[in-house]
This record gives C-alpha cells, structure tokens and sequence, in this order.
C-alpha cells in the first residue's frame, strides 16, 4: 500500500496566527482531544450497548487517530463512525502512513541469482484477460459506469500495464521512518492543455526521483478549458484528467497530497520560514483552500518560503545519483566533465544502432544530454531542503516545456526505466474521458467495416491532426491541397479518414472530401452525451492513436502524445519498427520537410517539445522488478 498521506494536525502548538485559515478568516484552531481514558470511563459509565461498543473499540483500537480528530463531535457521533469505521469526510488522499518505512535495495547480482532462468525471454504482458481480482485498480479499462462500450471494444485502446513489483519502488532519496517529511510544490504550466501535461509529467516524475511528498496545486481554470463556465466544470485539478487518487493509492513511492493539506500540516503549524528574514510565515490571507482563487499571491508567498531552483531543461540536465552519498554526486558530474573532455555530446540526429538502455550511465549520458553543457544534480544540500519548489515563469524562461524523459537522467538505468513505465502505466488519462473515445473508435469500426465488409472486415480507419487556430508556427499550417498531396501515396482513395482538427470552418476540409469518406468528432456526438466538452480535445488525441495510419502536425505536442501514445501501442502489438522504437509503416507527417523523422531512431535533439522520442518508449520493460522495493 502506498503512503498518498493527507495529513491531519491535532494537539498544542506554540505558534499561532492571526486572520483566516481555510476561508481566509480565521487563524489556526487546536481544538482538545479524546484521551483513552476520557473515552474508557465514558464507555464504561454507560449502558450495555456502550459497553459493546467500546469491545468493537478494543478491537479496532487502529482507529485511535480517527476518535482524536472527532473531539468537537458528539459521543454518539463518535461511536457511529467507530461502527463505520471510516472518517466522515474521507479524502481520496489520504491512508494510513506506513509504521516501519524500512526500504531495501535489490542488487543487480542478487536479481540475476532470482532471475537467471528468465534471461533473455520476453516479459509476459497481460494487456485485458486477468481476472479483475488480480489487477490493480489502474490496470484494466471499464466502461459500464461510464456509458460504454463493452469491456471486449473498449479493450483496444489499453496500453498500459499492470506490473506489480513496479509499484513497491521507492526512490532511494525517501524520507526514513522518523525523519521529517519533504515536500515538492509545483506550479502548472501556462500553456495549453499538453503543455500542461507535458510539464505535470515532468515535475511529478522529480517529486517521486527525489522521494519527496507532491503537493497537488490548487483547482484553477486552464488555458482554453474554460468552456461553458457555469454550466459545467471548468475550474481544474489534476485529478480531473489522470487517475491521481488510484495513481498515489497503488504506488509504495509516491506520496501525494493537497495544497490545502499542506498549508494546514506545514504553513499553519508554523514550520515555514521566509528565507530571507528567518520569519514564521504564514500564507496570504492565512488562506488554506485556494481552489477556484487568484493562485498568484499563493505563487510569490511559495517562492519566499521555499528552495526553488532555476533548473532550465534547455540549459542542464536533471540528475540523480544511485545513492545519497556524495560519491555518486561526483561520480556525476565526473562523466560530464569526461564526455565534454572527449568531444562533447552526441550530435548526430539519426543512430542506426540506438545505445542498449543498460548501458554504462556515461554511454547513456553522452546520447540524452542533447547540446546541453551542464547537470542540474540533486545534491546533498538539495537532498535536506524541506520543500522544493518549481515555478512557471515564462519572463525568466524557467518553465517545465520539456518531456519528463528528456530531462531526468539517472545514475542507475533501472530507475530510468521504471520511471518510463510509470509514465505509461499510470499517467494516462482516466476512464471517463477514455470510453467515450473507445465508443467513437468502435463506431468507426461498424461504420468502415459496414461500407466494405470484404476488404475491410476489421474495419480499420486512417486518422490525422491538423492543427488550424491560435498555432504559433505558421509553416506548418499549409493548405487542405497540399495536405491532399502529400499524404495520397500513404492512403488508398475511398479509405475513411477521422480529422482531430481544431478548425471550425470544415469546409477547409472539401479537397480531402473529394477523395476520402472524412468523418470529424461532429460526426459522433451521440456518443458524447454528458461528456465535459473540456475533454473532446483528450478524446481526439485517443481516436486519433487508434488509426491504421496516422498524419501529424509538426511542432505539436497534441500530436507528440498521440506518437507516444502510438509508440506504446507498437511495442504491444510488436508492429514493424517496435525494437527499434520506430513507426515505419503507420505514422507520419503532413508536411513533406518531417513526414518520415518516425521512421528511423532519433535521439534527442532540438527543440524536444516538437516531438515525441523512441526513447520513452523503446525496451522500456527490460529487467522489470530489479529495483528497490518497500518493506511496507
């Protein structure tokens, strides 16, 4: 069980505040507490039925932390929950903290003692035909509650998968049992929505390298995720589009809580300082729950209190050490020094033969280090600060706008890989934005398996992006004709085409018309009804990774999800190109200068928002369990 701790504060403090707490009006409050022996004598004082109670007390006596937090209740109110035995205001965050904490490591050639026999055997993947009882919560996709459609249709778009030994990782970084709790605070990014994925990915992929607790920012709305405000959700947290709850439930590494948690735990306590004075600061307002609120008051009081490191992606490499030992923090920065030594990087943009994932970390280091010249190295004196925090700036050019596996770099191969994973098997968008787009790609299906049920009798379907609207790089937005052109020798005339557009004027689309049977999200409202119309560009992006053969937009990171998502699907279905972390035969796109980059192994390079790498894909799953693992 994974310690995602939402944390409660009780008893006395020394420290106190003026002002508001939650609402903004009033200061910390330490309400009394039952004792054991307050609750003994009044059990005892009672009647028989009391008396029963207290024995389902004795032996529930694990919910002692649940009977402190009711002082304020009644004791019939009291004994109700004890008979529930669940809080009244239970938080998807939260469980029980782990007693021991004890963490080991697994050697490699203890692993390889365990392992000999499986050597070079693929690992078994088990995508949809484990029994519901053997899985974790995140493993499978079900539709029933969600409008559909059946198990046996929505089981396509399921890349994921359910490693159990992969959740008992933690970061050899951890808190021990006793020592105090470090915190990550992050700001999302400014952007739209997949730069704001792009960059959530980015920085919960440090919170867990670094061992820390994530504080979940505040619900806020998103650039444009505004639709409809007022009538259906438009103020946004994470939880909305990830399995965060299922996500810090099933994960021994990740502890998560809430902005709100935090401020009430560490802020109101009295436990944070303003680095610059040394002063007990307390937040804007004494204001804990900011959801729905102006967040930047909340941004400059974190930057006061916090370590917060200008770590650029651009600029340096995250880098985490094997251990926390100073060793391994030089060993580090020994191999830059090293491959600068030796000619710097790796600069080609093409590798026939890309380097082995286990490969030395100064093999692995000279290929992802890209044209950057520095290491941004979790140190010891990063390892001790209590909270570190990364902003969103776009003025100091400090901003996440990189993928999570171009800029973490580990010591340790196994970690990296794991962290690949995790990125696979649990970042994915949760259920209800997924089975509507499994409907519109099973109706896709009946439809072009319907229109030619002999040469189609799978019903397969081509999908593009075509990026119209506010996009920045002009050069990419050509015409519907040249569209046409450039992709008629990859499609068969007549083949049914789904467009993931942002353009509203489909009559851009008539050139394309006159040769395919193109169908848009418009097409299969049906299959939308009660859906937050803030998640049809998500449901696009999937439908759009279900095609045969899929055209992209370049520079677009809507499309970059879409190959990475596609890059997951080929390894699963080991689809031409899978060893190699290649899409040969079914990505491409639109604009002749890039059509085929997915075509052949590419490190990284560029700009790495422009695109997606094999290298978040490719051989991820070798060597799986050969990690560190909780003795929770």
């Amino acid at each position: 069980m994974a310690r995602a701790v939402g944390i409660s504060v009780s008893g006395s403090s020394s420290v106190k505040a003026s002002g508001g707490s939650s609402g903004g009006r009033e200061g910390p409050k330490h309400s009394s507490s039952w004792t054991y022996t307050q609750i003994l004598t009044s059990l005892l004082g009672t009647s028989v039925l009391l008396i029963s109670l207290f024995n389902i007390y004795q032996v529930h006596r694990s919910s002692d932390a649940l009977l402190q937090s009711k002082a304020d209740q009644s004791v019939n109110n009291v004994l109700k929950d004890f008979m529930e035995m669940k809080p009244s205001n239970p938080n998807p965050f939260t469980s029980d903290r782990d007693e021991k904490g004890t963490v080991h490591q697994v050697s490699v050639a203890q692993y390889d003692r365990m392992h000999e026999a499986d050597e070079g055997e693929p690992i078994e993947r088990d995508y949809s035909g484990a029994e519901e009882s053997d899985r974790s919560t995140l493993a499978g996709l079900s539709c029933a509650d969600h409008g559909g459609p059946l198990d046996e249709f929505a089981r396509e778009m399921v890349y994921w998968q359910d490693i159990s030994s992969d959740s008992q990782y933690t970061s050899p970084f951890r808190s021990k049992s006793g020592q105090p709790r470090r915190y990550m605070t992050f700001e999302p990014d400014g952007g739209g929505w997949n730069n704001i994925r792009m960059a959530m990915e980015t920085v919960l992929g440090l919170g867990i390298a670094m061992g820390r607790t994530v504080v979940l920012p505040p619900e806020q709305r998103m650039y444009l995720l505004a639709k409809d405000r007022g009538r259906q959700k438009t103020d946004f947290g994470f939880a909305d589009f990830f399995p965060m709850h299922e996500l810090a439930t099933e994960n021994a590494g990740l502890e998560m809580i809430t902005m709100q948690e935090f401020l009430q735990a560490e802020a109101m306590t009295g436990n944070l300082r303003d680095k610059h004075t040394g002063q007990i600061s307390f937040p804007p307002e004494n204001r804990t729950d900011w959801d729905g609120q102006d967040v930047k008051p909340l941004k400059e009081w974190l930057h006061n209190v916090t370590h917060t490191p200008f770590w650029a992606p651009e600029k340096c490499m995250a880098a985490f050490p094997a251990s926390g030992n100073h060793k391994d923090v030089e060993v580090l920065k020994s191999m830059l020094e090293q491959i600068q030594k030796d000619g710097g990087p790796l600069q080609e943009h093409v590798l026939e033969n890309p380097t082995p994932v286990d490969a030395t970390p100064i093999e692995r280091m000279r290929e992802n280090l890209a044209r950057r010249k520095e290491l941004c190295v979790y140190d010891e004196t990063m390892q001790k600060e209590p909270v570190v925090h990364f902003m969103c700036n776009h003025r100091l050019r400090v901003r996440m706008l990189v993928h999570f596996y171009a800029f973490l770099f580990f010591e340790d191969w196994r970690e990296d890989l794991w962290m690949k994973r995790f990125m696979r098997d649990h970042m994915r968008y949760i259920d209800a934005i997924q089975c509507p787009a499994a409907r519109i790609v099973h109706a896709l299906r009946e439809y072009a398996r319907q229109k030619d049920p002999v040469n189609n009798p799978r019903g397969d379907f081509d999908t593009f992006h075509v990026r119209r609207g506010d996009f920045q790089f002009k050069r990419t937005r050509i015409s519907a004709e040249d569209i046409l052109s450039n992709t008629r020798d990859e499609l068969t005339e007549g083949a049914v085409i789904y467009i993931a557009t942002d353009e509203r004027d489909k009559a851009f689309f008539d050139p394309l018309k006159q040769f395919y049977d193109v169908k848009f999200m418009d097409d299969f409202k049906n299959e939308l009804a009660n859906v937050n119309t803030n998640y049809y560009g998500m449901i696009d992006q999937l439908v759009a990774s279900r095609g045969q053969k899929f055209f992209g937009c370049w520079h677009s990171t809507f499309t970059g999800f879409i190959a990475r998502i596609r890059g997951y699907h080929s390894v699963k279905d080991n689809l031409a190109g899978f060893e190699k972390g290649t899409l040969p035969t079914t990505f491409y796109y639109a604009t002749l200068a890039n059509k085929y980059v997915m075509h052949e192994y590419a490190p990284l390079h560029g700009a790495f928002f422009n695109r997606e790498f094999p290298i978040s894909w490719r051989d991820i799953d070798k060597s799986v369990g050969n990690l560190p693992i909780s003795d929770a």
